[in-house]
């Protein structure tokens, strides 16, 4: 029997689905618990990993499989990624190499790999987070964290004073977790020119360094700024064959240029014309618990094709006939999430197959820029993309939510992290 060790970050929303995933394969599930992630996991499979310190936790890893040897590691969302690769090259198990996976998480090395390869890029520059708010780039223009995900400190700036107030907002974000600046990521941000269009996400599988293409998810709801809080994701894409195709060449092409070799990819791409431009590539799969709006084959889940994947099994790719979609449920207003109301109106909706509410009432809300989380997610199905969309958005409008000033403002960076 086939041992797998999953990486599971202190908070994940996706737990549950990875071990449903691989306990469908009939491997050995063990869980490498990240510090602090209490008691929801199973205690009899799960070891304490430290995923701060990558030293540490490879030894910790590798001491393990001396007396469990282990098949496979699989990283749950994205935090885990490098240790995953680093702990399965220490083990000769399948695996990026950690270069790659640094590159692609790091948005000025991305930025650099993909600009040495030749492929459309913004106009951008990297910027001292201590230096003066002053940049080259022309405006409109976007500022970015280097390592933060899920939309987290990005903002445009269309004039220089709003430029200034951007870059302060963000470096105050990127304060927040790491106030004395150890992490190089944490010495700069990102400056990029804007670029309009059509934006899209691509979920996808290398394979022995081949793109396979799981699903092309369209974001219907502009995300022109001044932040840039995704919604809405639909499959497949209504875009035209012609340009889906100049989609996935896109993708193949940098996470070729990455160096990335194997396992779950997510893209998020944007269209201006003819021209596509590589916005992020990351080693893993969508986030939240997005991936229950894709099923493949004879209904194996997102999860478990990454799962079989890792296993060295071979898996069905292709996509189920139906369309379907996500809304990831945004939050209004900063405050104390006090009650939900319309939930059950919301489920009963057509097309919607589950509405889920993923901050319990009590906890403290923070919306973009400063927020990383949703309140929830909205899952649909239906014979169209047009159905599917308006399935979300009616079952969206069902819901209110109730939210009072907190006593004092929250402080920046006060939610979880990214899930």
């Amino acid at each position: 029997m086939p041992r797998l060790l999953l990486l599971v970050p202190t908070s994940s929303y996706r737990i549950g689905d990875f071990l449903k995933a691989a306990q469908a394969t009939g491997a050995e599930v063990v869980v490498g618990v990240g510090k602090g992630a209490g008691t929801a996991l199973p205690g009899d499979g799960a070891f304490s990993v430290d995923f701060s310190n990558h030293n540490v936790g490879v030894t910790q890893i590798a001491d393990y499989a001396v007396l469990h040897p282990l098949d496979a590691i699989v990283a749950v969302d994205e935090g885990p990624t490098l240790l995953a690769a680093r702990a399965s090259q220490a083990l000769g198990l399948a695996h990026n190499k950690p270069d790659s996976i640094e590159a692609a998480g790091n948005k000025r090395r991305l930025r650099e790999v993909l600009s040495a390869a030749g492929l459309p890029q913004a106009q951008f520059e990297v910027l001292p987070i201590d230096g003066p708010a002053r940049t080259r780039v022309a405006f409109p223009c976007v500022v970015k964290p280097l390592a933060m995900s899920a939309s987290r400190g990005v903002i445009r700036a269309d004039d220089q004073r709003a430029f200034e107030v951007a870059f302060s907002r963000t470096a105050a974000i990127v304060r927040s977790e790491d106030p004395n600046l150890r992490s190089p990521t944490s010495r700069a941000l990102l400056v990029e020119s804007f670029v309009p269009g059509v934006e899209v996400a691509l979920e996808g599988l290398l394979v022995n360094g081949t793109l396979k293409t799981l699903a092309i998810f369209d974001k219907p709801d502009p995300l022109d700024g001044p932040y840039f809080e995704e919604t809405i994701y639909v499959t497949p894409s209504r875009l035209d064959q012609e340009k889906q195709k100049v989609v996935q060449r896109a993708a193949a092409q940098a996470v070729a240029a990455v160096g990335l070799h194997s396992g779950p990819i997510h893209a998020e791409i944007r269209l201006d014309g003819t021209d596509a431009y590589v916005l992020e590539v990351a080693a893993r799969s969508i986030g939240g618990l997005c991936g229950r709006a894709l099923r493949f084959g004879t209904g194996l889940s997102l999860e478990e094709i990454i799962v079989r994947h890792a296993l060295g099994q071979t898996v069905e790719t292709n996509r189920e006939d139906r369309a379907a979609g996500v809304m990831m449920i945004p939050i209004p207003a900063a405050g104390c999430l006090d009650y939900v109301d319309g939930l059950a109106e919301a489920q009963f909706t057509p097309g919607i197959h589950e509405v889920t509410i993923s901050i319990p009432r009590g906890e403290i809300v923070v919306p973009l820029p400063e927020g990383n989380r949703y309140l929830g997610f909205i899952l649909a199905r239906g014979d169209t993309p047009d159905a599917v969309e308006d399935s979300l958005r009616a079952a969206h409008r069902c819901l209110r939510f109730g939210i009072s000033a907190p006593q004092s403002a929250p402080p920046v960076g006060s939610t979880d992290p990214e899930r």
